[in-house]
């Protein structure tokens, strides 16, 4: 295969490699609804419990940087192969944890690896296509972050009930060694090898720069992973902290640059790079509104209305599936409409947000769940057709040689927008549900999520303006 002959195998590769960064996405969710299971197994307290959740977050977010400079500069089959190895093992590690301690060292190794491992995926998309062949394949990366984002409640729910509430966490977790002992046998034999001759990690790593953007991410992210455990009130000290380590980074990054050495990340990405700026505000915008509203969904349903965990899943499956079907039709049509698509994505997810929270507080008791999941799917047709054409508009113009940094850029700025997001959102629906009820408080926090969501229509208005 030559650089102009695309791989005949791309399309093969691509479902490889997308069904194993599935896993690692999938994880990020389907784990919060099996922590009453956890503390049943395990007699764990419920602030331990919420490390298996917060570490792995953490773990992830701190390492998708890392692991798309690593898969730029060794080749993106070796890490691959390497971190979905780790993830396996790390799964298996997971669910046979005798103790609490132990499954969060193993959470945090875990989502380590879905950190290495993600970044692969718009990189290898960045290599193996070119055209609108390109805007199909990240469609259905697109579906896929949606989607997992919102089927990873309804997942768990279903594995409890089949394993029963003593035991149902392990399999939450046993549930990746065939798919990922699979996506590794195929990805053997499918991944084209790497082109570039293995290098040297002293030479072509920037452990400096890793480390300050670690330290800079990891003093966002510790606040806001650990908000329900009054986690902003003890660690809001280390904002500022993070504002001048990434201070710090921009100028050891430039400094790395006029060296003549290899960078962690480039800065010339986001002033050399067209649309890539904007496409990251816009998916971090979007990723603060969006996500949020599945926790506090499931907080209501469960907590204020009785619904089990399959149930409370249940109610944004319209959203997982319409979204799925529309990220698949947009990346066939981003190439055509640009960014017209994503502006009109957003006013959906926003109207359908907007109608879920007055039928919140204006719907019958009886059939709730129905009547908040009918909006809830326009908001999925909106959010598939935002999520994969924002993606492939943002790294379009990417240099090769630079796809899986901008990638996992790309995805460090949605984790971190995750975490705002569903720190403010549980935040509004505690605070007004104390005081007004649950109704209230549900639809106070979707309409929070629809002012963060405007926020990324008018980034979005003005990025093709400019």
């Amino acid at each position: 295969m030559t650089h102009d002959q695309p791989d005949p195998r791309r399309w093969k590769a691509l479902a490889v490699s997308l069904s194993a960064g599935f896993m690692g996405l999938l994880d990020v969710s389907i784990v919060n609804v099996a922590l009453p299971s956890m503390q049943s197994g395990l007699g764990a307290s419920a602030g331990a419990v919420q490390w298996v959740v917060s570490g792995y977050a953490l773990a992830f977010g701190l390492t998708l940087v890392a692991g798309g400079r690593l898969g730029d500069a060794l080749g993106r089959r070796t890490m691959f192969l390497l971190s979905l190895g780790g993830f396996v093992l790390t799964s298996a590690l997971a669910g046979m944890a005798a103790d609490t301690t132990t499954l969060i060292v193993a959470r945090l190794l875990q989502g380590a690896c879905a950190g290495l491992l993600n970044p692969q995926n718009s990189g290898l998309i960045q290599d193996l296509f070119r055209g609108p062949e390109r805007g199909r394949a990240f469609g259905l990366l697109g579906a896929c972050i949606g989607v997992s984002t919102a089927v990873g409640p309804v997942l768990g729910g279903v594995i409890i009930a089949i394993f029963g509430a003593e035991q149902g966490w392990r399999w939450v977790f046993f549930v990746n060694l065939p798919i990922g002992l699979v996506a590794l046998a195929f990805a053997l034999r499918l991944l084209p090898a790497d082109r570039r001759r293995p290098a040297r990690l002293r030479e072509e790593i920037d452990v400096v720069g890793a480390l300050l953007l670690g330290l800079a991410v990891l003093c966002v992210l510790l606040p806001l992973v650990q908000f329900e455990n009054d986690g902003l009130a003890r660690f809001w000290w280390l904002f500022p902290l993070a504002v001048v380590l990434g201070w710090v980074f921009v100028r050891w990054e430039r400094h790395t640059v006029h060296s003549g050495r290899s960078p962690l990340l480039d800065t010339r990405l986001f002033t050399d790079t067209p649309g890539y700026s904007s496409g990251a505000a816009i998916g971090a915008a979007y990723f603060c509104g969006f996500t949020g509203v599945f926790v506090v969904l499931s907080m209501f349903f469960q907590t204020g209305q009785g619904y089990t965990a399959l149930e409370s899943g249940l109610v944004v499956t319209p959203f997982a599936l319409a979204s799925a079907l529309a990220a698949g039709l947009a990346g066939r049509a981003v190439a055509r409409f640009g960014r017209r698509m994503t502006i009109l994505g957003l006013c959906l997810v926003a109207a359908g947000f907007t109608v879920a929270g007055v039928l919140a507080l204006t719907a019958p008791e009886s059939g709730l769940g129905v009547w908040v999941a009918l909006p809830l799917a326009v908001a999925g047709l909106g959010g598939g057709m935002v999520i994969s054409p924002n993606t492939t508009m943002t790294l379009e113009h990417v240099r090769g040689e630079m796809a899986g940094v901008a990638g996992a850029v790309l995805q460090t700025g949605q984790r971190v927008g995750t975490a705002i997001g569903a720190a403010l959102l549980v935040a509004a629906f505690h605070v007004v549900a104390a005081h007004a009820g649950g109704r209230a408080g549900l639809a106070v926090a979707l309409a929070c999520a629809v002012a963060l969501v405007l926020l990324a229509l008018v980034l979005a208005v003005r990025e093709r303006r400019g």
